[in-house]
């Protein structure tokens, strides 16, 4: 089902919001989790069309709320999560996802990114705790623009990178932060190289 909408939907994405990926050979077989920043609800579907092997997102649960919408969000791979509680269904789904040595996309930031520089926020605690218990690579990714009709953009993927350190230890409030911090600083670098890319193409 998946790769038969991904076929349909490819087209008519890749021409509407024409997105040049840079680095995709950096997501290795098996199991890791992607961590992107937010730019638009399409963020998934792009990324979707433009990669073949299927992935699972994190999605908020309002975007679930209309029924055909939510059977779409699901049949490209979306787990729903409730943001405002400790949903451990989800987590459970999102761990289940990494046991089965499949990919999981986070965008760790928990909301859209809405500032002209592009500017990553907060980084949440949740790929850094899914990184350490199941004991997976992370890779980075940015996306340098919101997707806008017919607007060309780029997305950088970034080289994964384990927590290894953090492996074994209690995954209490500090160490959970620790661990973001080191996400944080990954993701940053890999929008420097983004956001740079895009002032030499100039």
């Amino acid at each position: 089902m998946f790769h038969f909408v991904q076929c349909l939907l490819a087209l008519p994405v890749r021409l509407s919001y024409p997105t040049k990926f840079i680095g995709k050979e950096n997501i290795p077989k098996g199991a890791c989790i992607i961590a992107s920043n937010h730019t638009s609800n399409l963020d998934a579907v792009i990324l979707a069309v433009n990669t073949w092997e299927k992935k699972y997102y994190v999605a908020k649960k309002e975007l679930f709320k209309n029924k055909l919408v939510g059977s779409f969000l699901k049949s490209m791979g979306a787990i729903k999560i409730d943001r405002q509680a400790t949903d451990i269904p989800a987590i459970k789904n999102c761990m289940k996802v990494l046991k089965e040595n499949k990919k999981l996309v986070i965008f760790p930031e928990g909301t859209r990114t809405n500032n002209q520089d592009m500017q990553l926020g907060e980084v949440k605690h949740g790929v850094a705790m899914f990184a350490i218990k199941a004991k997976v690579p992370i890779v980075p990714m940015f996306i340098a623009k919101k997707p806008k009709f017919w607007r060309r953009n780029r997305v950088m993927i970034g080289k994964p990178f384990t927590l290894e350190e953090f492996y074994g230890k209690k995954l209490d409030n500090d160490v959970l932060q620790q661990a973001s911090e080191v996400v944080a600083t990954k993701m940053n670098e890999i929008r420097e190289i983004t956001l740079n890319s895009l002032t030499k193409k100039k």
